[in-house]
């Protein structure tokens, strides 16, 4: 494939969301930094976005049209679709509806499928954000005790996989979770992704683990997480900051996973029928 092609990733926005939507879920997928920043990332990159603004009264069947037009257009490598979306349209159902040769999100049921069986395939952008920054710092996986805070299906859930794939002995917290701490305190990596604003603190921590906060609140004051970080200075090794630490590395990976997508297909394209 041409390095320097250019490659589309198409953003099919739901109803009443237009230049500056908010993306969904806890954590990161909450995100004011990731959404506006998209088209600077693409263009850095020569990469384009083409977005997909549906009318306030779309309904379900008409943002459907558009995925099934995207999934067939061969000039659009890969597809995202803005989530939350609004009452009256069903998400799971509108995402399936993706191709996972183009779902650069990595939230089919086809895709979490090829997660948890290690076949080939895009992962979810936020969780392989998170494996390519701990490898980027140097931080070994393999072997390590990791507890992750939260059990979502856009960031806990796909990361704790990734996680035991690479060969740590991951633990997972969730809302029944009884003591937090008595399952974040041994762990050497500490991941948190609940969309509970300060949730945990320095009586959560190892002293000298690294911290991943994904997440992501507004404040009067600015932007904040899910970790109180100032509360953990001389006691975590290492802690990302809020923003500036996750996010970037989420639309880092969505442009790897549009690369990523364009290989596969042009791949499938030379493939003699």
């Amino acid at each position: 494939m041409n390095p320097n092609a250019i490659l589309t990733y198409s953003q099919v926005l739901p109803p009443g969301q237009n230049s500056h939507p908010f993306p969904r879920d806890p954590a990161i997928y909450r995100n004011p930094e990731r959404t506006p920043t998209q088209h600077s990332s693409t263009s850095a990159r020569s990469a384009s976005t083409r977005r997909s603004n549906r009318e306030g009264s779309a309904r379900q069947e008409e943002v459907a049209a558009v995925i099934d037009e995207l999934a067939v257009d061969p000039d659009v490598s890969g597809i995202l679709l803005q989530l939350p979306l609004p009452t009256g349209l069903d998400a799971a159902t509108l995402i399936n509806r993706i191709p996972t040769a183009k779902d650069v999100d990595g939230l089919t049921t086809a895709s979490a499928g090829r997660l948890a069986r290690g076949e080939r395939g895009l992962r979810p952008c936020t969780p392989s954000g998170v494996v390519e920054l701990l490898d980027a710092e140097g931080i070994e996986i393999k072997g390590a005790c990791v507890a992750v805070v939260g059990w979502g299906e856009l960031v806990g859930r796909p990361l704790a996989q990734l996680l035991v794939r690479r060969g740590a002995t991951v633990t997972v917290a969730h809302e029944f979770t009884a003591d937090l701490a008595a399952v974040t305190r041994p762990a050497d990596i500490l991941v948190v992704a609940t969309g509970v604003r300060g949730l945990v603190g320095p009586e959560h921590v190892k002293p000298g683990a690294t911290v991943i906060d994904v997440g992501i609140h507004r404040t009067p004051d600015g932007l904040t997480g899910d970790v109180r970080a100032a509360e953990l200075d001389g006691i975590a090794g290492r802690i990302t900051p809020v923003p500036g630490g996750v996010g970037p590395m989420t639309i880092a990976m969505l442009m790897v996973n549009t690369l990523q997508a364009a290989e596969w297909n042009a791949e499938a394209e030379a493939e003699p029928a």
